[in-house]
């Protein structure tokens, strides 16, 4: 596939979001339409919507690519599982607490339940966290385009990051997550049909039928999937169930981008059902992702495609196998295919994200939410000035990345987020489990700063102290660990139990 077809196929996605965004933000672009979708979302639309936000290029590309790791195989999917159970805790015991309070921004609960500089505290947490995160995944696509596509034209690698999160800003900064709702949901069936499409051209051509495929992927060396002989390697069952758990919990549950969509939602009773659909499609789709990742390996063993190098350390970027498949040893129309399905994941999530870090920002700083003229025309310039900041931040964060990192890009999300999003996990948890006690709120951001470092330090010497032991994802459990223990030890007791 040519770089002009690649990017004439953008330039046509793209026209059909902008398309989708003018219709949807033409009689509104306030700011009730901007942060809550007027409250009147279609639980239906939110659960398809949401699994493009959930999943990203990362699992698109990375996922795939981390199966050929004889060390890591279907890994993944024991962290998956533990996601599953993750969500489901969340519908039924963070959603309800959030529609009860009728919050815009779910760090809300922390202001009334432990004081003004702890939610504070917590929106930075997020803001922090999901502007690292996004960064990451956006990242990951911008540099496929980048070497297909840009490269070609002699485009420098900024120059790429700009425009790509120049169209993100284009079509959601009047609509928001009204038109995010309907935005993702195209790109989530773009996504979903590139998956099944891409196993089927896999398929065609390796000369499998779909249970010749499953069979074959079954007896490979690629399909391991429960990791139980080692506690003390990172891939054990038990450390990526619970990791999966608690990182769903913190990366979902406590923050404002998914929990916007389902706020979006009129009653809790459609939020619930949005997230239990949600839920079981979501482990399907990670488990095709995972095969499509073995019979990408298989096809590369029998056609002698090497794994492509990264152009700065010169080492294999698993990363890079699905693309280099798809453009150059596949025929036209898988590879139009790829690139659907990668561009819906990637720009789902970072639209989505781009939204909550706006929303976030402006409600639990600049009290946007408490404005008596939703649309006073200054209010709408001020928000439509966060989003212009975020995208710059965002930008200026990828080209960070880009100069220091060479890691999959999966492994290096899941690691920042078990230290970034430790804290949220510690505060929400001593709120609700602690309701004789509140803290001394202006301590409460050294205990979120503390806490990361010492879990970095412990992280550090883990093989050392432990005889050997490797912390994986569950290091966010010790993060939470000890910012709990932290806010204990700055606690005080209340003069009547908390109803939250």
């Amino acid at each position: 596939m040519s770089p002009f077809a690649i990017l004439l196929l953008i330039v046509v996605y793209f026209g059909l979001l902008f398309v989708i965004s003018h219709f949807v933000s033409k009689k509104d672009s306030g700011n009730d339409t901007f942060f809550k979708a007027n409250k009147n979302s279609k639980w239906y639309l939110v659960a398809f919507g949401m699994i493009g936000t959930a999943l990203s290029g990362v699992t698109f590309i990375s996922v795939p690519g981390e199966v050929g790791n004889p060390d890591l195989q279907f890994k993944y999917f024991q962290f998956v599982l533990g996601n599953a159970i993750g969500f489901l805790i969340i519908a039924k015991v963070l959603l309800p607490l959030y529609y009860r309070m009728n919050l815009t921004s779910i760090y809300g609960y922390i202001e009334q339940r432990l004081g003004t500089v702890s939610y504070k505290t917590s929106a930075t947490i997020f803001l922090i966290s999901r502007t690292i995160g996004s960064s990451f995944r956006l990242y990951l696509v911008v540099i496929v385009l980048q070497r297909y596509v840009f490269d070609f034209y002699n485009i420098p690698f900024a120059l790429t990051v700009l425009i790509s999160l120049s169209l993100i800003f284009a079509y959601t900064y009047k609509g928001g997550l009204k038109t995010i709702i309907i935005t993702d949901t195209l790109q989530t069936f773009f996504l979903v049909s590139s998956v099944f499409l891409t196993l089927f051209f896999i398929c065609k051509h390796l000369d499998l039928s779909f249970f010749e495929a499953f069979e074959t992927v079954k007896e490979s060396n690629y399909s391991k999937i429960f990791f139980f002989d080692d506690y003390q390697n990172g891939n054990y069952f038990w450390k990526q169930l619970l990791g999966g758990i608690f990182v769903t919990i913190a990366m979902v549950g406590l923050d404002q981008d998914l929990m916007q969509k389902n706020l979006s939602c009129a009653t809790i009773g459609e939020a619930q059902k949005n997230m239990f659909t949600f839920t079981g499609i979501f482990v399907i789709i990670n488990l095709f992702f995972l095969s499509v990742g073995a019979l990408l390996y298989i096809y590369a063993a029998k056609n002698g495609i090497e794994i492509p190098l990264d152009l700065v350390s010169g080492k294999p970027r698993t990363d890079l196998l699905f693309p280099e498949i798809a453009f150059h040893h596949l025929t036209l129309v898988p590879a139009i295919v790829f690139l659907l399905g990668l561009t819906a994941a990637t720009f789902a999530t970072t639209d989505s994200a781009l939204t909550a870090l706006t929303t976030s920002f402006c409600v639990d700083f600049l009290g946007m939410d408490k404005a008596a003229n939703q649309n006073n025309p200054n209010i709408v310039r001020n928000r439509h000035l966060v989003h212009i900041g975020f995208s710059l931040l965002m930008f200026f964060v990828i080209l960070i990345f880009n100069s220091l990192t060479d890691q999959s890009v999966v492994s290096m999300i899941f690691t920042v987020a078990s230290y970034t999003y430790g804290p949220l996990l510690g505060l929400y948890a001593f709120g609700l489990f602690m309701k004789s006690k509140t803290v001394h709120d202006k301590l409460v951001p050294v205990v979120c700063v503390v806490a990361p470092l010492i879990t970095f330090w412990i992280n550090s010497h883990a093989t050392e102290w432990f005889s050997g032991y490797v912390f994986s994802v569950e290091i966010i459990i010790v993060n939470g660990l000890i910012t709990f223990l932290g806010l204990l030890l700055i606690s005080k007791s209340t003069q009547e139990n908390t109803r939250y």
